[in-house]
């Protein structure tokens, strides 16, 4: 496991839901939430693990799927109430999955 990976991975990573969830919640209203938050998320998700693959030089495919299974594990969360809990935890388990992936090249990935 590569250690500057993770937490290049882990703060780019939260950094982006932050500043997304921020942009986000001024545009919309909490009913919106409540009505699409289901495919809102995800995509949100999925948007900033593609800004963080390319932040941190890695490649997009295997990292989008690391997003997916971490992204699993915080629906548990979610069920539970727990929404932010999960986005916490699935940034770690995200990032220590990419933590899994070979060294960015000097040429980037």
């Amino acid at each position: 496991m590569d250690s500057a990976i993770l937490w290049r991975v882990a703060v780019v990573q939260a950094l982006a839901i932050l500043v997304l969830s921020l942009a986000l919640a001024i545009v919309f209203s909490h009913g919106f939430f409540a009505d699409w938050g289901w495919l809102v998320g995800p995509l949100a998700w999925l948007a900033c693990a593609r800004f963080t693959a390319w932040a941190v030089g890695l490649p997009v495919a295997p990292v989008l799927v690391r997003a997916v299974l971490a992204g699993l594990v915080s629906v548990l969360f979610v069920i539970v109430g727990q929404h932010w809990l999960g986005a916490v935890v699935a940034i770690g388990i995200f990032a220590a999955l990419c933590a899994q992936l070979p060294r960015p090249t000097a040429g980037g990935a």
